[in-house]
């Protein structure tokens, strides 16, 4: 099938409307229907069931998708690439980012980026989210990297990455010389928290509510960095985003155990400006960013381009949500 096809189908699916998918690759609401039914024709299948409202995948369809989105993805950064083997980058781009992103991992991005393109400049500010926001909708940043993004009227979303989250202890602790750790371990131990108005810690408390679990909360902070240096001294356990920890548990002064069970995420994304034009740099920068979650990284490559739902990575909603406050 032509490559334009099984993108489209991506785009109907990554955004939840027809309508969306279509104004992104140019073509009428009718021509992106068609497209689908061409290819559930081709395949002897139904995709999507359009008798429901919002429309939802069929088991094939949902197999599809999960197969094909990685392959457009790759196709698309594959063209990207050869297109722009001959043109020189020499731009700047402007990135903010939370704290914990920027200080796990930019450093590495930047320099591997700048490798590549010797050219080109990034600079780098790390903030709070809700300032991210803030510099993302007036111009002053062309891109952001936040955790749980939420997109609005002013700002678009690219959902960038999924970190597996950890349970995460001083090596002195009794659940150090566990190789993984169940949720029901965790009752009535210490633990040194996010603040309560950040996305994170009820990300944390649902899962162990769901669980049954409950934990005294002993310390509460509003940022990872200090959060990892109460739990170095023991002063209680806590789950954290795996990346976050990498250093600390290669230096041998944290220890990170899987936790049993489904996966607790914690999802990080690209935010920019709605109908800003990217400059070469930055698309490129934003390019380098995704190819490096791909590599290495359990990432989640629907772009979203439309307000959304919390429940819903990629479902398409109406109402702008406020921005997210999580570190």
């Amino acid at each position: 099938m032509h490559i334009k096809a099984l993108k489209v189908f991506c785009d109907v699916v990554g955004r939840r409307s027809f309508s969306r998918a279509a104004d992104e690759n140019g073509i009428s609401q009718s021509g992106a229907s068609q497209m689908v039914h061409h290819l559930e024709e081709h395949l002897g299948v139904k995709l999507i069931d359009r008798s429901k409202r919002p429309f939802v995948l069929t088991p094939e369809g949902d197999v599809y998708y999960n197969g094909l989105r990685k392959l457009v993805r790759r196709m698309e950064a594959l063209e990207e690439e050869v297109r722009s083997l001959h043109q020189q980058v020499s731009g700047r781009v402007s990135v903010a980012s939370i704290y914990s992103v920027g200080l796990s991992h930019m450093k590495d991005f930047v320099q591997r980026f700048q490798q590549r393109y010797p050219k080109a400049r990034v600079r780098l500010e790390y903030h709070h989210p809700q300032r991210i926001y803030e510099l993302v909708a007036s111009d002053q940043v062309e891109l952001g990297l936040v955790s749980y993004p939420k997109s609005s009227r002013r700002i678009r979303v690219t959902a960038w990455r999924k970190e597996p989250m950890v349970l995460v202890c001083a090596p002195q602790h009794p659940l150090a010389g566990c190789s993984e750790v169940r949720f029901e371990q965790l009752q009535g131990l210490d633990m040194v928290g996010f603040v309560d108005q950040l996305q994170i810690r009820q990300s944390i408390d649902r899962a162990l509510a769901a669980h049954r679990v409950e934990v005294r909360v002993v310390m509460e902070f509003d940022n990872i960095e200090m959060l990892k240096r109460a739990i170095e001294i023991n002063d209680g356990i806590s789950l954290l985003p795996a990346p976050t920890v990498a250093a600390e548990v290669r230096a041998g002064t944290l220890v990170a155990l899987p936790l049993e069970g489904p996966p607790l995420y914690r999802p990080v994304g690209i935010i920019r400006r709605r109908g800003a034009r990217l400059g070469k740099t930055a698309r490129r920068f934003m390019a380098h960013l995704r190819r490096a979650a791909g590599d290495g990284l359990d990432v989640s490559e629907v772009e979203q381009t439309g307000p959304e739902p919390a429940a819903a990575t990629a479902a398409a909603g109406e109402k702008p949500e406020p921005a997210d406050r999580s570190p």
